[in-house]
């Protein structure tokens, strides 16, 4: 049996605000999936799905239709989309099923993540002692980061700024307006050295993916753009990470590098070979982080890369072409999955306004979140 795994179907809702609850986007996105497959409903077999606080996937099939699909709850932070994903390409490696789903969905309340330490499995006095702002984390990393490799304010501004530019292009974006680096180095301070303009917003959205076998994928309609690899890995001993009470002395893992790693290994290929690429940016030095722990450059050279112009989308390397989180917004379970559906238009040739020319062929895709989990994804044509 064949284990190559298709993705014949990518849907999407608006990023940002929205008067819908997370279940009734997570229902458009499928739907959404679903008519870009040119198939229905009864056709998956099986699914995938979830959210971090807008509810169960599950209870979709009220609204998608009672046809008796197995499908289970995924809940795993940042990585929930990239679980379901790979959740769903394992149902149809394994043949219980030759097409399967996987959604994610989120709708979060106005101002910053409130997790509670507990959840977490930590004391309550890590969250009394404010260690649960997960803005504090992101400028402590980055400060270390910015030391160790002489990477300047500057270039936390220039990644802000290719990602409202991105934004500007693309539909379902919740930023659209491009803003200069300048301005975003003049935004407020939130946690030195990352202003306002640096940082995601928590919001509402849906993502949703219809994978098929090779052999389902010739009734389907949709283009269909090989899942390469897909990988999921929490953190190792000496991980710096979202709410990690300690850290040990020495260079610290990743679990980036780790997740990255496992996806090309398991795809064959490299960096090198990447033509366009999707990595977390829940604030700008996340994407600078990210660059070198997932292998597109040195650690340090990133300085000059952004500089130049090489993650742009005319780049060499596009980095976050739909303008990432930052323009997007995060809604926790849709962001790994918003990822997808975007190299899925690149590697299509559908991303409008935003597409990498020269026909990109290969694409990848990496998330990062709490407490030190990463997925990533190798796609190509």
């Amino acid at each position: 049996m064949s284990t190559d795994v298709l993705i014949c179907g990518a849907g999407r809702t608006p990023f940002g605000r929205s008067e819908l609850s997370g279940r009734q986007l997570a229902v458009a996105a499928v739907n959404a999936a679903l008519t870009d497959a040119g198939t229905a409903w009864p056709r998956v077999r099986a699914a995938f799905g979830g959210s971090d606080s807008a509810g169960l996937a599950d209870t979709l099939v009220a609204q998608l239709g009672l046809t008796g699909v197995p499908f289970v709850n995924v809940k795993n932070g940042c990585a929930t989309g990239g679980s379901a994903l790979l959740s769903a390409a394992n149902a149809i490696r394994s043949g219980m099923a030759d097409v399967a789903l996987a959604v994610g969905f989120d709708k979060h309340p106005r101002g910053a993540f409130d997790p509670r330490p507990e959840d977490w499995g930590l004391g309550q006095e890590y969250g009394t002692d404010g260690l649960m702002v997960t803005t504090q984390f992101f400028g402590m990393k980055i400060q270390r980061y910015m030391y160790d490799h002489g990477i300047t304010p500057r270039s936390l501004a220039l990644v802000a700024e290719k990602a409202y530019h991105n934004g500007a292009r693309t539909p379902g974006a919740w930023r659209r307006e491009p803003v200069p680096a300048a301005e975003i180095l003049d935004s407020a301070m939130v946690s030195d050295p990352l202003t306002r303009f640096m940082f995601c917003s928590p919001g509402a959205g849906a993502a949703a993916l219809v994978l098929c076998s090779p052999e389902a994928a010739r009734t389907m309609n949709g283009p269909p753009v090989t899942l390469r690899s897909v990988a999921v890995r929490t953190r190792r001993f000496g991980s710096f990470e979202v709410f990690s009470p300690s850290v040990p002395a020495g260079e610290p893992t990743s679990v980036s590098r780790d997740a990255s790693a496992a996806a090309f290994e398991e795809a064959g290929i490299g960096p090198a070979d990447v033509d366009v690429c999707q990595l977390q940016d829940t604030e700008s030095g996340a994407e600078i982080m990210h660059m070198a722990e997932c292998g597109f450059c040195a650690d340090g050279e990133q300085e000059k890369l952004i500089a130049s112009g090489a993650t742009g989308i005319g780049g060499p390397l596009p980095v976050n072409t739909d303008g990432g989180c930052i323009a997007n917004g995060e809604p926790i379970g849709a962001s790994g999955l918003r990822q997808v559906y975007e190299i899925v238009q690149q590697l299509r040739g559908r991303a409008g306004a935003r597409q990498v020319p020269g026909g990109p062929r290969t694409g990848f895709t990496h998330v990062y979140g709490a407490p030190g989990v990463s997925a990533c994804t190798v796609l190509s044509r």
